[in-house]
C-alpha cells in the first residue's frame, strides 16, 4: 500500500512537471553585462539571396516546400558523390558549373549546407517586401555595364584586373556584408568592453569594431572592409561602415556605401543577422536581409586560399598563352 502511494504522487510530481511550460531562452550576457556575441557561428543555408520570380509575392515556405528542397539538396550531394569518375574538358563545362564536373571544384569540396532558413523566408532579402534588389539607378546601370564590357575585354591584364577574392585579399562570402555560398562559411566573434573582433574563416580577415565614437580616417584612406563603429541599442550590437576601398568592387556599389549591420543575441544557439545597404548612386532605396546564424563547435580551420601561391600565376599566365594563339 506504502509503494503504490509512493508510486501515486511520484506520477502526480512527473505528471505536473511535464505540463509546466518551457521557461523562456535568455540570451547570455558577458561578465560586464553586455550580450554575449562570442562563438564561432555557421551562416551556411540554401535559401536564396533573392526570391525566385517563380515565387512571386510568396515570403514564406510551407513545411513541406522546405523539406522537399532540403532532401533534394541531400540527395543531389549523394547523387554527385557516387557518381563514376569522368575526364572532359573544362573548357566544355562553363554551363555545368557546380555539378562537380572537371571545370569547376567538385562537389565534394562545396559545402553551402542543406537547411533552408529557419523562418522558411523565401529569401535572405527581407526588404524590398519582394524579396528582390531593389532597381539600379541610371548611373549605377551605366557603371555595371561598363564594369562588365571592361572584365570581358580586359579578363587578366595584370592581376589588379582580378577579384579581390582571386588576389586572395577577401573572401568571397566574408563580407563585409557576410553572403552564404560556397564553403568556409563561419565566423568567429570576440568580445572585450570596448572592442568586438570578427573573424572570417575565409581568407581570415580580422574586423575590429570599437564601440566608441573615435574619430573615421581619411577618405583617402579607404579600407578593404571598410572601417567601422559600433553601439549597442538594448540587446543589439549596431555596426555602421563605410569608407570602403572601391578596388573590391561589391556590387558596382561606390563610396557613397554605408553599410549598417545588427548583432542579436537570440538564444543559446542563435545570432541574428540583419544588415542595411545604402548607396543611392547604386539602387534607388535601401535594402536590407536577414541571415540567422547558428552557434557551432566545429572549430575554425585554415584557408590557404592559393595554395603555393600559384593560382595568380596560373591565372596570368593562361591569358598570355591565349593572347599569343590569338596573334595579340
Amino acid at each position: 500500500m506504502r509503494k503504490r502511494a509512493m508510486r501515486s504522487v511520484f506520477a502526480v510530481a512527473l505528471v505536473a512537471l511535464v505540463t509546466l511550460p518551457a521557461a523562456a531562452q535568455t540570451a547570455p550576457t558577458t561578465a560586464w553585462g553586455d550580450p554575449d556575441l562570442g562563438g564561432i557561428w555557421d551562416f551556411r543555408t540554401i535559401t536564396p539571396f533573392q526570391r525566385p520570380e517563380s515565387l512571386g509575392n510568396q515570403e514564406f515556405l510551407t513545411e513541406e516546400e522546405a523539406a522537399n528542397l532540403e532532401q533534394e539538396v541531400v540527395d543531389r550531394n549523394q547523387e554527385l558523390l557516387e557518381r563514376p569518375a569522368e575526364r572532359t574538358e573544362a573548357a566544355n563545362q562553363v554551363d555545368r558549373r557546380g555539378d562537380g564536373t572537371p571545370g569547376f571544384y567538385n562537389n565534394f569540396w562545396l559545402d553551402s549546407g542543406t537547411q533552408t532558413v529557419a523562418t522558411r523566408r523565401t529569401s535572405l532579402i527581407v526588404d524590398p517586401p519582394n524579396g528582390r534588389l531593389p532597381e539600379m539607378t541610371p548611373a549605377g546601370q551605366a557603371r555595371a555595364m561598363e564594369a562588365r564590357a571592361y572584365r570581358e575585354a580586359h579578363p587578366a591584364d595584370s592581376w589588379t584586373d582580378r577579384t579581390a577574392a582571386d588576389r586572395c585579399l577577401l573572401g568571397f562570402n566574408a563580407g563585409p556584408p557576410l553572403t552564404p555560398g560556397g564553403y568556409n562559411q563561419n565566423l568567429q566573434v570576440f568580445q572585450t568592453p570596448d572592442h568586438v573582433a570578427m573573424v572570417t574563416e575565409m581568407v581570415h580577415t580580422v574586423r575590429m569594431v570599437p564601440l566608441n565614437e573615435r574619430p573615421l580616417l581619411p577618405e583617402h584612406m579607404a579600407q578593404w572592409s571598410g572601417e567601422a563603429r559600433g553601439h549597442w541599442e538594448g540587446d543589439t550590437l549596431v555596426v555602421e561602415t563605410r569608407n570602403f576601398n572601391l578596388d573590391r568592387r561589391w556590387r558596382n556599389t561606390t563610396d557613397s556605401l554605408v553599410l549598417t549591420e545588427r548583432f542579436t543575441r537570440i538564444d543559446d544557439g542563435t545570432l541574428e543577422y540583419r544588415y542595411t545597404v545604402n548607396d543611392p548612386e547604386t539602387w534607388v532605396s535601401p535594402w536590407t536581409a536577414s541571415i540567422p546564424l547558428r552557434r557551432t563547435d566545429v572549430p575554425m580551420y585554415e584557408y590557404a586560399c592559393h595554395e603555393g601561391n600559384l593560382s595568380m600565376d596560373g591565372i596570368l599566365a593562361g591569358h598570355r598563352a591565349e593572347e599569343r594563339e590569338a596573334g595579340q
